[in-house]
C-alpha cells in the first residue's frame, strides 16, 4: 500500500460540507519571476461525485488553478483540502505520491506513449501506484480491467488489440486517455480542455461515455474549458472570474 494515507479524522474547516471533496479556503498563489503571476481563491469546493465545469478565457489561471487542486505547486498561503487531507502537511515528494494515489487526469494534448499498445498506455498509472493498482486487481487481471474500461468508452476490440495509440484519431486517443485516468477508481478526475479538437456530436457522445464510468466508480469530476455550452452535461458550472482574482505583470 502507499505510504501516503487519506486521514480519516476531521479535518475540515468550520462550515466545510462533509461531503465536500476538495475545499480552497482563502488561497493565493504568487509567482514572483520574471513575468509575476498571482491567483487568489477566496473560497471553493467540490462535491463527492459532483461532476463540474469550470469556465474561463486563456490566460486567466485555469492552468495555476488545476495545479494548486493537484498539489503540483504548494499556495503561498491558505488552505487546500483534497479527500480530508491539508494538502500543505504534506512534502513535495508527498504531494506527488497523493496525486498519483487519488487523481484521474486527462490532459489536453492527451501524452499517451504513441508506439505502446493500448493497454500498456492505460495501465501506466498503475506502474506508479500501489493502490490504483490494488484497486483494480479487485476487478480482475489488469489486462481485462483495461480492455474493459477501452470497450466501455467505445472503442472496438480490433482497434485495442492491433493498434499503436500513434495512429488513433482524436477521437480515439481521447477514450485510451480516459481509461488510462479511470484505471483504479481515483476519486478525482481532472480533465483538461479534453474536448477542444471534436466537433459537439462527437463531443457529447464522449462526454456519456466517460460520465457513465466516473458514476459506477463514485468518482469527482472537474473539468476545465472555455466552452460555456458544456454546461448542461454537468451538475454545476463554476466561472474561474467569479471565484478568483489573477494579477499579471505587476510585481507581487
Amino acid at each position: 500500500m502507499s505510504d501516503i494515507i487519506v486521514s480519516s479524522r476531521d479535518t475540515r474547516i468550520e462550515g466545510e460540507s462533509p461531503l465536500d471533496a476538495v475545499s480552497f479556503s482563502n488561497v493565493r498563489y504568487s509567482w514572483p519571476g520574471p513575468s509575476p503571476f498571482s491567483l487568489t481563491i477566496k473560497k471553493f469546493t467540490l462535491g463527492s461525485g459532483e461532476k463540474l465545469l469550470l469556465v474561463g478565457p486563456s490566460g486567466s489561471g485555469k492552468s495555476t488553478f488545476l495545479s494548486l487542486l493537484a498539489g503540483i505547486v504548494a499556495p503561498t498561503q491558505g488552505r487546500i483540502d483534497v479527500l480530508g487531507t491539508e494538502m500543505a502537511k504534506l512534502s513535495g515528494s508527498g504531494r506527488d505520491r497523493f496525486r498519483v494515489d487519488h487523481f484521474g487526469i486527462i490532459f489536453q494534448m492527451f501524452n499517451l506513449l504513441p508506439y505502446a499498445s493500448l493497454i500498456d498506455n492505460v495501465l501506466l498509472p498503475l506502474r506508479f501506484s500501489r493502490t490504483r493498482r490494488a484497486n483494480a486487481e479487485r476487478d480482475g487481471s489488469l489486462d481485462a480491467v483495461a480492455r474493459g474500461l477501452l470497450a466501455a468508452l467505445g472503442l472496438d476490440e480490433t482497434v485495442i488489440a492491433t493498434v499503436k495509440a500513434a495512429n488513433l484519431s482524436v477521437g480515439q486517443q481521447q477514450r485510451v486517455a480516459a481509461a488510462r485516468a479511470l484505471i483504479g477508481a481515483p476519486p478525482i478526475l481532472v480533465a483538461d480542455e479534453p474536448t477542444s479538437a471534436l466537433d459537439r456530436n462527437t463531443e457529447e457522445a464522449f462526454l456519456k461515455l466517460l460520465f457513465a464510468q466516473s458514476e459506477k466508480a463514485g468518482t469527482s469530476v472537474i473539468m476545465v474549458s472555455h466552452d460555456e455550452g458544456l454546461a448542461p452535461h454537468f451538475d454545476r458550472v463554476v466561472r474561474l472570474q467569479d471565484i478568483a482574482v489573477s494579477s499579471r505583470g505587476a510585481k507581487q
